[in-house]
């Protein structure tokens, strides 16, 4: 049951990188490309802090990885797993897009 219970625990640690609006969008934003902070900031609007807090919480449970070049610090999806999560993503919403837009029991 130990074990149960662990795997349990490292998927919700996994799905909460996926739980919050600011990692989303950070997330789509590096779908396709990597990029800087600073990018990230200016495409999604968002303040540089609070930006880098996200990237540390998603680079920290594994969903992205920072690559050093010269003074600048990339970012991009860990694998092509990531990338068709968040396609299935997708596709699961638009099959429950109606219930999701009238729950009201979701947290924000």
């Amino acid at each position: 049951m130990q074990n149960q219970t662990s795997n349990f625990d490292m998927k919700m640690k996994l799905i909460h990188g996926f739980s919050n609006k600011t990692r989303i969008q950070i997330l789509e934003c590096i779908k396709e490309e990597e990029k800087t902070v600073n990018q990230i900031v200016e495409e999604i609007k968002g303040s540089q802090s609070n930006i880098s807090q996200h990237l540390a919480c998603l680079k920290g449970c594994g969903i992205i990885v920072g690559r050093n070049e010269g003074r600048y610090m990339y970012y991009s999806l860990r694998n092509q797993h990531i990338r068709d999560l968040l396609s299935m993503f997708d596709v699961v919403l638009e099959d429950v897009e109606n219930d999701v837009a009238c729950c009201d029991r979701h947290i924000d």
